[in-house]
């Protein structure tokens, strides 16, 4: 559905009430910015009236900003109802936001469907840079994603590769398809799952389990980054007539269901053994005091766990298998680049032996295919909107305070300026003395699917981890086909927008022993 259909009934529902909400603000605004005629604004689409260029979106925002850096230049603006709208779309332009302007442009815009059962206030992804999230993001860091700590963990990552290998074997013993994004999924959620509370969350053989979690993950990452009327309108966001926040709290309650019962069940252990029975992230979390202001410091209450858990939970699985997913279906539509993969895993591995954390910096070729998918489909196309705190000046533009600044990192990986032949996938560009040492972890500006600066992706270090991991034991050994037997030009490469982007139609892939 595009935006045009889906906004048209709640446009007219609210006309009359944005009508007077925009004289209003229009007053208020010219009344506390006397020189704002004055500031130069990055260039960008005419305005209509009321909805300001949202109907330039469509269904896919992610390409329509494109489209509009093609003609207007790498930093547009845009105004998107009553809400200025700043897109950086080369790595120039995305070096100045997050980089040399990086503290003013540090704050989040927090989309209206975040909001739902007070998601916003706790998660670390959405805090604004302030003492909570330096504290909890520091927690998070600190007790899963250094590299003490993933070396600590390097037997149960095994572990789980070797669940996710004997999986696709069973399939390929009985002639089922393997369905590659629910696999990966469930491989990274249950290796999560064991590090924060000791257990299996989902059963990787059971679909209905991990499907069941999967689809609601997906959906939130859809409803948070999908365009709201409420964003765009703030005044009217209370009356949430796209009914984004409800569905949202439906889905986030469907989470904290399952967090409550793993957190109910740890404080009963522990209240009958006298000491927590597992020491893991949330024996750690229980243990947990944050300071607020100038109180003393406090224990995480379960609103905070939950979001928490949440955000990990989400994040960590769905970019992950995502990742993972978009490869295997860039494999599968390239022969070449498949077989190239595959040989490569032969002659580092050999036939017999499983693939290990160490043989990754020997699999060139397996970086290089990782590299290309995430320029090619970064996990989240705008990375996560950042709102202005104070006025900026950028390449002789202003952006105002309070503006929303996106960062479309999806246009960056397929800028022909940047990038010969963007549209193809070729992970030999990688290979080439020029680009062999480009990586993703937020230090070459025209490869950041992460993000970079100080609110980069926490989690990056697991998840490059896992998908090479999880990749390789997809690879190797295993000959791959569609179910059809059909060639790879047949695999449906349509995205899902949203926070990250998914594919729409899931990979179905059949695995046969070489």
């Amino acid at each position: 559905m595009d935006l045009i259909s889906l906004l048209a009934v709640p446009l007219c529902i609210c006309s009359i009430l944005i009508f007077f909400y925009v004289r209003a603000s229009s007053s208020s605004s010219s009344s506390k910015s006397p020189f704002a005629h004055r500031r130069r604004l990055p260039p960008g689409p005419r305005p209509l009236p009321v909805v300001g260029s949202l109907l330039e979106l469509g269904d896919s925002p992610h390409r329509a900003f494109a489209r509009l850096a093609a003609g207007y230049g790498p930093l547009i603006s845009l105004r998107l109802g009553r809400v200025t709208t700043v897109v950086a779309s080369s790595p120039d332009a995305a070096r100045d936001v997050l980089q040399k302007h990086d503290a003013a442009f540090s704050d989040r815009s927090v989309p209206d469907a975040v909001r739902a059962r007070g998601h916003h206030r706790y998660s670390v992804p959405w805090l604004p840079p302030a003492r909570r999230w330096r504290r909890l993001r520091g927690v998070c860091t600190a007790e899963l994603f250094t590299p003490q700590r993933l070396d600590a963990q390097k037997s149960l990552r095994h572990d789980k590769i070797r669940e996710l290998r004997d999986y696709v074997s069973d399939c390929s013993a009985s002639s089922s398809a393997v369905d590659v994004g629910r696999a990966a999924f469930a491989t990274s959620l249950n290796l999560l799952s064991r590090t924060i509370f000791s257990v299996d969350l989902v059963d990787l053989r059971s679909g209905s389990s991990s499907g069941e979690f999967k689809a609601a993950v997906e959906e939130i990452m859809v409803v948070a980054g999908t365009p709201n009327i409420s964003d765009f309108f703030p005044g009217v966001a209370a009356l949430d007539l796209q009914g984004k926040r409800r569905r949202m709290a439906v889905l986030l309650g469907k989470l904290h269901r399952i967090f409550d019962e793993q957190i109910d069940r740890r404080l009963r252990s522990t209240a009958d053994a006298g000491e927590s029975p597992a020491q893991d992230f949330l024996s750690v979390l229980l243990k947990c005091r944050i300071q607020e202001d100038d109180g003393p410091p406090t224990e995480l209450d379960r609103p905070a766990l939950r979001s928490l858990f949440t955000d990990l939970f989400a994040a960590g699985s769905d970019t992950s298998s995502n990742t993972v997913e978009w490869a295997m279906a860039e494999l599968l539509r390239s022969p070449r680049s498949m077989a190239a993969a595959r040989e490569e895993l032969a002659r580092v591995i050999g036939p017999r032996r499983e693939v290990e954390e160490s043989d990754v910096a020997q699999l060139l070729y397996l970086q290089a295919v990782v590299k290309e998918t995430l320029r090619l489909h970064p996990p989240a196309p705008f990375l996560l909107p950042r709102r202005a705190v104070t006025d900026v000046e950028v390449g002789g533009c202003t952006i105002p305070a309070d503006a929303q600044v996106l960062v479309n990192v999806w246009a960056m990986g397929r800028d022909p300026a940047v990038w010969a032949r963007p549209e193809e996938f070729a992970p030999e560009r990688f290979l080439n003395d020029a680009a062999r040492d480009k990586d993703f972890r937020g230090k070459d500006f025209d490869l950041l699917p992460f993000g970079a600066g100080r609110r980069i992706c926490p989690g990056l270090p697991l998840a490059a981890r896992m998908v090479h991991l999880m990749l390789a034991a997809l690879l190797h050994g295993f000959d791959r086909a569609l179910p059809d037997g059909g060639a790879g030009g047949g695999v449906d490469m349509t995205g899902k927008f949203g926070v990250t982007l998914a594919k729409a139609v899931p990979l179905r892939a059949m695995a046969a022993p070489a």
